[in-house]
């Protein structure tokens, strides 16, 4: 089978030959394996490690910046690049909602709309690109916006002291990505097997929102959005981090998830066996491989350990073998290339 046919097997109930295969790490992390296994691109890497992973395609921009700010992006918000050794990450450098008193002053922001994605251009991508592979394309992330634009201690507060001004924001990302989206899904009609849904819920611990909360600000447009997928046969991949048991029946009634990452089944509630026992008839489960500890601070047969523990623990679910979030720097590659090497060894499933 090819990797897409893997996927689309696990889509339609099916049992694919082996258990499929995804990557999410760092650039720093891909550039490092690039080299380290003399591969001159991804694809050349995907193919040496028997990876089965998607391709991402999206609308280009037109324009990167914000009309009102030309140092940054469209939604107004700021970068710093910030540097940790062996590699960096983008910190918000500033707020654009942070002064915002009512919900005039939302609607007054000069949001982004599609007219700013070149379409003709994302045309070409999606008609040229291999069909061996997984075709992602849109996306929805929007309180992961949200917190950005008001900052995180302000946006968490108005869910419950400004609900007004949290929704009337809220709806301005829904209306942006649900024209984007549904445009990408017209010009990918036929050609895109899966979109990205997501957002943020879980902690190390627990929920970082009450699922009243969820319920209320969340559920209703992650809905809407899903539905828009599915009437042009589009799949739901959906990612939360963390500790997230608590609102996977909402999650799967609701929004109509159909796959689940990361899968950190280190946190309280995400314990593998009883999320096989509980939803394993109901939704595909991607992640798994612990990107905390085992990943980068474990041993080479740590690694091999734990695949050939989660190829028991998933025997009667669905599952993907990937990284519970992306690979980092601190990350051996003897112990990515393990990880890959194990699950090919032992998952076949024919």
């Amino acid at each position: 089978m090819t990797p897409r046919e893997r996927w689309l097997a696990l889509f339609a109930g099916e049992r694919p030959d082996r258990i499929p295969t995804d990557y999410w790490a760092t650039d720093e992390v891909t550039a490092r394996l690039l080299k380290d296994l003399h591969c001159n691109d991804v694809e050349e890497l995907y193919c040496k490690l028997h990876i089965d992973g998607l391709i991402i395609i999206n609308a280009p921009r037109i324009r990167d910046h914000h009309p009102d700010d030309p140092d940054a992006d469209i939604w107004g918000i700021r970068k710093k690049v910030m540097e940790y050794g062996s590699g960096s990450y983008n910190e918000f450098g500033n707020h654009p909602l942070e002064s915002a008193q009512t919900v005039d002053d939302i609607d007054a922001f000069a949001w982004p709309t599609a007219e700013n994605h070149d379409f003709e251009a994302y045309r070409t991508l999606i008609q040229n690109a291999p069909r061996h592979r997984i075709i992602r394309s849109g996306e929805f992330e929007p309180f992961l916006i949200y917190c950005a634009m008001r900052g995180m201690e302000q946006a968490m507060m108005d869910l419950l002291v400004e609900p007004d001004i949290a929704m009337a924001a809220l709806n301005h990302i829904f209306d942006y990505y649900y024209e984007l989206n549904q445009r990408t899904y017209e010009i990918g009609k036929g050609l895109i097997d899966v979109t990205y849904v997501a957002e943020d819920l879980g902690s190390q611990t627990q929920l970082l929102l009450s699922v009243p909360l969820i319920r209320k600000f969340i559920l209703p447009n992650q809905k809407r959005m899903a539905d828009l997928a599915r009437s042009y046969g589009i799949h739901i991949f959906y990612h939360t981090d963390g500790s997230a048991r608590d609102i996977l029946p909402d999650l799967i009634n609701v929004t109509g998830i159909e796959l689940l990452n990361p899968i950190q089944w280190r946190c309280p509630g995400m314990e593998r066996e009883a999320l096989v026992r509980d939803f394993g008839d109901k939704i595909i489960f991607h992640g798994a491989m612990d990107n905390q500890q085992t990943l980068p601070f474990g041993t080479t047969d740590d690694v091999r350990a734990e695949v050939l523990d989660n190829i028991a623990v998933f025997s009667g679910a669905r599952w993907i073998c990937a990284p519970c979030h992306n690979i980092q720097p601190v990350t051996p590659t003897a112990n990515i290339v393990t990880m890959y090497e194990t699950i090919h060894q032992h998952g076949t499933l024919s």
